[in-house]
């Protein structure tokens, strides 16, 4: 019998007073569970509120299924490269799956003690056209919620649903705080609501423009997914069984926009940093952490490397990011205040050195087609208007372009898991992704300069394989 199952399962610290419900999260994976609710449950613990969560699964009950047997207590372990450290989380009052029962969604949202909403549903969660932020108005999710609208499928649809509850009752609305890795994230999700409001009711839009908060967040943290080895490890260290763990790094950072228009925890008390503008950070990480991610993610995986920390073991990726960071992104950058952009970028590689994140490649290169806009061609597009070359970030670009082909360098099947799949793997050239308007922007794809140096990063790729095609670049 193993630890898990020889041990008593994980539940709520008796005499412990259970907080009322001040917070809706929309998309209760596991990186909010290792991120947020761990700073919520820390600010109640520092300066008190009702700050308990309900979680919302907006496509499956996995997470119900496993969190509810243990009332919704679960372990957060930490992974640091010397050992590991577990956290008892106690902030999840309950969760709901939408699709089974949407009106107990929208009652919770209605709810006057419920004062914010945080959202991590993804980039593709927002059913938004990622080269121009606009809502995708023939997206299926979104044609049901217009016909739909007390009943929706998407995120943004409940965001809707509920605000209009609100308005309707005269209950003071709640703050949209987005925790998605999107480039200005509280003004897109601004955007596509009014856009999806304003085709239900003008009304709902003119109120929603007026009266609710939508700030603009930078989170990070490195959640790699639970394996069963994991719940078997928490077992060991905790005594107890937890079927749903959650595992993350040490490192941790939320910069918040300070622009609620109802109650908030104390975040700042907890190390959040609330701040007037956000974008600076924003475009920091985006680019440095999550662009560099994309690129070891797509050209790791075709160079056979299971994780990042497999690939930045290998000198020829470690020397290629730290190029990345000196040469392409960090000249693209206007550093926020007291930020050493050279030390931010040696911390980033020592995390992603950390031998006990084992973050896959694979699960990085998710969902590409809604993460290159914000995370490689914008970096691309300023270099190319500065007049600075940038083959190493087009050569990552290829190295998606490749990766979605589905098939790698050892002629194996890729799981590529994408809106875009079925129609990125009928893509040939260069030009046929070119084409593709949701991922590259009109005057980025009419480029030459950029036009030609893709074309020849793609046949290096396919003529000599990534990792020396990578190893090439760094001797050119």
């Amino acid at each position: 019998m193993s630890a898990a199952e020889n041990n008593p399962l994980i539940g709520r610290t008796q005499g412990r007073t259970r907080p009322g419900v001040g917070i809706v999260h929309l998309g209760l994976g596991a990186f909010f569970r290792a991120h947020g609710a761990i700073y919520v449950a820390e600010a109640m613990a520092a300066d008190g509120g009702d700050w308990g969560i309900t979680g919302v699964s907006l496509m499956r009950p996995n997470q119900r299924d496993l969190l509810a047997p243990q009332d919704c207590v679960y372990t957060a372990l930490e992974l640091g490269p010397d050992g590991t450290t577990a956290q008892k989380i106690e902030v999840i009052e309950n969760v709901l799956v939408a699709p089974e029962d949407p009106e107990a969604v929208l009652a919770a949202m209605a709810d006057p003690g419920v004062k914010i909403v945080t959202l991590t549903v993804t980039e593709k969660g927002y059913c938004h056209e990622p080269s121009t932020g606009k809502l995708n108005r023939t997206h299926p999710d979104i044609v049901h919620d217009i016909n739909n609208p007390d009943a929706p499928k998407s995120a943004v649809g409940y965001l809707v649903a509920g605000l209009a509850r609100r308005m309707a009752t005269g209950v003071r609305p709640f703050t949209v705080l987005c925790c998605d890795n999107l480039p200005d994230n509280g003004k897109v999700v601004r955007g596509v609501a009014l856009e999806l409001a304003g085709l239900i009711d003008t009304g709902l839009a003119d109120w929603i423009a007026a009266e609710v908060a939508f700030p603009c967040t930078m989170v990070d943290r490195i959640v790699p997914a639970t394996k069963p080895e994991d719940i078997e490890t928490v077992a060991e260290i905790s005594g107890v069984r937890d079927n749903a763990p959650v595992m993350h790094e040490p490192f941790r950072q939320w910069v918040i926009e300070d622009n609620f228009c109802n109650e908030r925890p104390n975040f700042g008390a907890v190390g959040a940093q609330l701040v007037d503008e956000v974008t600076p950070f924003e475009d920091m990480k985006l680019r440095c952490l999550n662009g560099t991610h994309s690129t070891l993610a797509y050209l790791g995986y075709l160079s056979g490397y299971e994780t990042i920390s497999d690939t930045v073991a290998d000198a020829v990726f470690a020397d290629f990011c730290q190029y990345l960071w000196r040469t392409e992104i960090i000249p693209t950058l206007v550093p926020p205040q007291g930020v050493d952009l050279d030390a931010y970028a040696d911390e980033l590689l020592a995390r992603y050195q950390n031998p006990s994140i084992r973050h896959r490649t694979w699960q990085i290169a998710m969902d590409g087609s809604q993460k290159l806009p914000q995370r490689l061609l914008g970096t691309i597009a300023d270099n190319l208007a500065a007049g600075r070359e940038c083959p190493g970030l087009i050569l990552a670009v290829a190295g998606w372009m490749r990766y979605v082909g589905g098939v790698d360098e050892k002629g194996q099947p890729i799981d590529v898991k994408d809106p875009l799949a079925d129609r990125l793997a009928t893509l040939k050239t260069v030009e046929d992704f070119l084409a593709v308007r949701e991922v590259f922007p009109t005057e980025l794809a009419a480029n030459a300069a950029f036009r030609a140096a893709l074309s020849s990063a793609y046949e290096q790729l396919k003529s000599n394989g990534a990792r020396a095609s990578v190893e090439a670049f760094q001797h050119a």
